[in-house]
């Protein structure tokens, strides 16, 4: 691959990434702040915000309107049915004031505004546009707009997260984590009090300053960070970028090993024995959404597994950007019988053997192969 290709793409997608964690950061600090108006839940009983349906619409308009609506392809987690119903105005006014809000600051980050303030039934369509299944052939821009929107209403971890994917192969991914701490214990410690708390603003300690993008371009072998940055910083963003690597631990005893916080969709007793059989000593770091995948790539952790109960099925937009990140940063990701990802088959991880696990290296990667391979027959899932 040659040293430009994506360049343009990747460029976008950085600033469009900044400029959705500044509107995510305006929401929650809103939601902490006034309790859980503007939270809805979904038919499998998970929530969704004024963020999900803003930044999605705010990022599926920046792209049509960069690349042209006509040959931009979208995969996204959203759609408008929870907005549309006559009970649901205030919820809809919410994001279309969010949405210009947030469209009306894109000079600041090097991007065009819409010549007129957009109308509901324009917002509507613009998160009606990412209504695309991706597959094997074509480009397709992956979004989820608010990845572990539970962590984002509690004021714990969440992430934006983008990524393009090109002929099957994803070729470029950002992800925006704008909770993430300057330290990774807090992750842990944040988890914790939240469960107790939902008024927690992680913002307001100096721990919790700034966030962090991360992003990475297929074959480039590296993998960058800026820390979130504010608008009128914006125009110059590759300046306050540096190269990210995976960790080099690869002693199991000394590990760090993440894992979903939620229950539902991930077997945290057999992860535990698959632990223990491994090595690992340390305590798992249970974290929401896919800053699981920074932390890897950033070598604030070497082991991510996650091995959904059967029926559940993974979703391309809940690991497409972290997955190439790690990649690049050095890492390996594969599923449990340790293949790769395969992301040309729709909206789904179809033909996923087990589960997922992403290690910082090979090392460690082969020890959980082996033991997943030892330990499956006798597990309950």
């Amino acid at each position: 691959m040659e040293k430009d290709n994506y360049s343009k793409e990747l460029e976008v997608a950085v600033r469009v990434v900044h400029m959705a964690c500044a509107l995510c950061i305006r929401v929650q600090e809103r939601l902490l702040s006034t309790s859980a108006e503007h939270v809805k839940a979904k038919d499998d009983d998970s929530p969704v915000t004024v963020a999900d349906w803003s930044v999605q619409a705010t990022v599926s308009w920046l792209l049509s309107d960069i690349f042209g609506s006509q040959r931009v392809s979208i995969v996204a987690e959203e759609d408008t049915k929870a907005i549309s119903g006559v009970d649901s105005e205030g919820l809809l006014e919410a994001v279309v004031n969010t949405v210009n809000e947030s469209l009306a600051s894109a000079p600041k980050y090097g991007l065009q505004s819409p010549e007129e303030t957009l109308g509901t039934s324009e917002i509507l369509s613009a998160i009606s546009w990412c209504s695309s299944t991706g597959g094997p052939t074509g480009r397709h821009w992956i979004l989820d707009p608010v990845d572990g929107t539970l962590g984002f209403v509690r004021g714990d971890q969440y992430a934006v997260a983008l990524a393009l994917i090109e002929d099957g192969q994803v070729v470029l991914g950002v992800l925006g984590c704008p909770n993430y701490p300057t330290n990774k214990e807090w992750l842990n410690y944040q988890h914790q009090i939240s469960q107790t708390t939902s008024q927690l603003s992680p913002r307001t300690t100096d721990a919790w300053e700034k966030g962090c993008v991360l992003y990475a371009r297929k074959g480039s072998g590296k993998a960058w960070m800026q820390p979130l940055i504010c608008e009128d910083k914006m125009l110059e963003w590759p300046n306050y970028a540096r190269l990210i690597q995976v960790s080099s631990i690869d002693d199991p005893a000394l590990a760090t090993f993440c894992e979903p916080v939620e229950k539902a969709n991930s077997n945290h007793s057999f992860t535990a024995g698959l632990a223990y059989s491994v090595g690992l000593r340390n305590q798992p770091m249970r974290v929401h959404s896919m800053v699981k995948y920074a932390a890897i790539a950033r070598g604030d952790a070497e082991i991510f597994m996650k091995f959904a109960k059967s029926g559940y099925k993974e979703k391309i937009w809940d690991h497409a950007a972290g997955v190439i990140i790690i990649e690049e940063a050095g890492g390996v990701v594969t599923d449990a019988g340790g293949r790769p990802l395969d992301f040309s088959r729709g909206v789904y991880l179809e033909g996923l053997d087990r589960g997922i696990i992403a290690c910082s290296g090979v090392t460690l990667h082969e020890k959980i192969i082996g033991a997943v391979y030892a330990s499956w027959d006798s597990s309950n899932l």
